[in-house]
């Protein structure tokens, strides 16, 4: 587990609104950013409180690339958007009418993390 990373998902959400005489507008950007997946590490996790947020991290990151994977699938009806808090919040802004970008931060010295991150990043590829 790595003891830097942030044990929560952050999301900013910037909605905008025009009026006119053809009608209104609206658009919405979302900046996330995502907690870091973590693998069971023994001697480094606490019990408890710890675990349970790594669970739920996993879990919800999980959900959003089997979103995101269920999304590139050509004839693909059903997205589970239910499975998570996190894919609830973002499935307007997954489907639909939407231009998504995923940036994906990796580095040599976690060579497990960075593969993982990198895996993660392919599955959302179209």
């Amino acid at each position: 587990m790595n003891t830097q990373s942030s044990r929560s998902h952050a999301i900013l959400q910037v909605t905008l609104k025009s009026q006119s005489k053809d009608g209104c507008r609206r658009a919405k950007l979302n900046l996330v950013d995502l907690a870091g997946s973590e693998k069971w590490n023994k001697q480094a996790v606490k019990p408890g409180v710890q675990i349970e947020e790594m669970k739920n991290i996993n879990t919800s990151l999980s959900a959003l690339g089997n979103c995101i994977a269920a999304l590139t699938q050509s004839g693909r009806k059903h997205i589970p958007y239910r499975d998570s808090s996190l894919t609830r919040l973002l499935q307007d802004s997954l489907g639909g009418n939407t231009r998504t970008v995923l940036i994906a931060t990796i580095t040599p010295r976690a060579s497990d993390e960075t593969l993982r991150t990198i895996q993660f990043a392919d599955r959302t590829r179209a």
